[in-house]
């Protein structure tokens, strides 16, 4: 048989179940698929449709909501066997098949041609729904974000009569498929259909030649890391680090300055066992790499007081692109528990900073609130540079305007753990964004929040009081266009999940298939 069908007595389900990071929802699928080519999918989908069964598809399984490991999901079409990264002469760009981690990408592209896509950080994670959500990582302010440089998508879509077929769309003006691309340049997974392949090439790039249609990888990496204990700082020393780092956002948002190669994160554990720290890295080696990440690190801590430690370090980059700091993502987002998958993070867009009772609200809920939780962690990450030099409306990602993003997360090892854990990132969430109604709804201070990182809080009115919908702090205006897409191609809305977009008819008059798009 062409697909791998999986069923729940095969010696291969237990692995395929736990390869979901995501461990909060416990899916037992009536089967997997793994597909080994667009072919696969087609007949996997179709079967599906036939027989009225919830279908998902997952790539590297990095979901942080619960849309794959969701217990209604009967079918799971795995594409972690469609691995190809290759040049297609035909149509002069790069083809990545959907089920290709990070990693794989940046090793082949790289020892390929000498190239990359400035992709996200962590080389586990699959291509597949990172791209389509916009993909942001360590070369974002030097070279944009990577659906900035998608150039096509092949998508496998189902038809009113529930037939599915394989499309390909891509940026040409030509392309009487053009407005299916744009809505994979930041629309989400789960949507429109099943990308099975993405084609990449540099907007403006000219002539045949590979390696002139990315950006060139650079020839070496500077890394650096500063951390400090929480028994240096008080209230008024944390408050200065914030200010600071937020501070040096602001001023070095630019995509010209040396500084755009500069790309850092701040990340404040909660106490005891947390602790203070910035990692972060430079695409460029030598004596003024490392006076610009100095002047980094001195303008972060200038006026504490304190004396954080200091590492700095060069590599090649595929070196760090394999590896990028070791200890951060082998403990992840949400403390040491996060490696087990049991997390709950949130994220916003700043387009300003953060003002004094804001800070306020972090230093209360990182040193005194529910004590209890150890595995709470407040992340701040440089933005700007590149991306914001594409219009909103240019890809789905409309995301264009911020200086900085934040994350706050909450990790746990136990079943009782939960409960505080998830109350306390909500509440600090919540208490961060009073001001507009508990989300970071898109203004003068806020840029809205990110797609990669779902969040169905935001769509349910007990965490979002601001009356605005969860679909414009994802999408800002570029919501009703992605509707019309939606509605064009996947009209019976077979691909669908607690955020997925609501087709432009079915907002108006179905609300069948608004309810199966509603958070449960």
């Amino acid at each position: 048989m062409a697909i791998g069908r999986i069923g729940q007595d095969d010696a291969r389900y237990a692995d395929l179940v736990r390869k979901n990071f995501n461990k909060r929802a416990a899916g037992r699928p009536d089967h997997f698929y793994l597909a080994r080519s667009t072919a696969d999918v087609i007949e996997a989908v179709e079967a599906a449709v036939r027989d009225k069964r919830r279908v998902v598809v997952r790539s590297g399984g990095h979901c942080l909501e619960t849309f794959v490991s969701d217990p209604e999901v009967r079918v799971v079409i795995d594409l972690s066997l469609m691995t190809v990264v290759e040049f297609d002469a035909d149509r002069c760009a790069f083809a990545v098949d959907a089920g290709v981690t990070l990693g794989e990408a940046y090793r082949k592209l790289f020892l390929g041609w000498g190239v990359l896509i400035p992709a996200g950080e962590s080389p586990d994670i699959g291509v597949g729904g990172h791209v389509l959500g916009g993909a942001f990582g360590f070369l974002c302010r030097q070279h944009g974000l990577a659906v900035d440089h998608l150039f096509a998508v092949e998508v496998v879509v189902v038809d009113e009569t529930g037939a599915a077929r394989s499309v390909v769309a891509s940026r040409a003006d030509s392309d009487p498929h053009r407005e299916l691309w744009w809505a994979h340049t930041g629309g989400g997974g789960g949507n429109f259909g099943i990308v099975t392949r993405y084609w990449f090439r540099s907007p403006g790039a000219v002539g045949n030649s590979p390696a002139r249609l990315l950006p060139t990888a650079p020839a070496r990496m500077t890394t650096f890391k500063a951390e400090w204990t929480w028994p240096q700082l008080d209230e008024a020393t944390f408050a200065s680090l914030v200010r600071n780092y937020e501070g040096w956002c602001a001023r070095n948002v630019g995509a010209d300055a040396p500084s755009a190669q500069l790309f850092s994160v701040l990340s404040f554990g909660r106490p005891p066992h947390g602790s203070i720290v910035v990692r972060g890295v430079m695409s460029a080696g030598g004596p003024e790499a490392e006076r610009l990440v100095a002047e980094h690190l001195d303008a972060i801590n200038e006026g504490t007081g304190a004396a954080p430690t200091r590492q700095v370090a060069g590599s090649s980059w595929l070196e760090f692109a394999l590896n990028p700091f070791p200890d951060l993502f082998a403990i992840g987002p949400g403390g040491v528990a996060a490696s087990l998958g049991l997390m709950k993070l949130k994220d916003a867009f700043l387009r300003r900073p953060h003002d004094d009772r804001q800070i306020a609200v972090m230093y209360d809920y990182l040193t005194r609130r529910y004590p209890e939780v150890a595995g709470g962690t407040l992340g701040f990450a440089t933005y700007g540079g590149r991306v914001n030099t594409v219009a909103m409306d240019a890809t789905a990602s409309a995301q264009r305007a911020a200086i900085l993003t934040t994350s706050y997360s909450a990790g746990w090892r136990r079943p009782e753990e939960e409960l505080p854990s998830v109350t306390w990132v909500r509440e600090l969430y919540r208490d961060i964004f009073a001001d507009t109604g508990g989300v970071p709804v898109p203004g003068d201070a806020n840029d809205g929040a990110l797609i990669n990182h779902p969040d169905a809080d935001l769509a349910d009115p007990q965490w979002n009081r601001s009356e605005v919908p969860w679909s414009t702090i994802y999408y800002k205006s570029n919501y009703a266009r992605l509707q019309r897409v939606k509605q064009r191609w996947d009209p019976g809305n077979v691909f669908h999940h607690q955020l997925s977009i609501v087709g432009a008819r079915n907002s108006d008059g179905d609300r069948g298939a608004e309810e199966r798009s509603s958070p449960r």
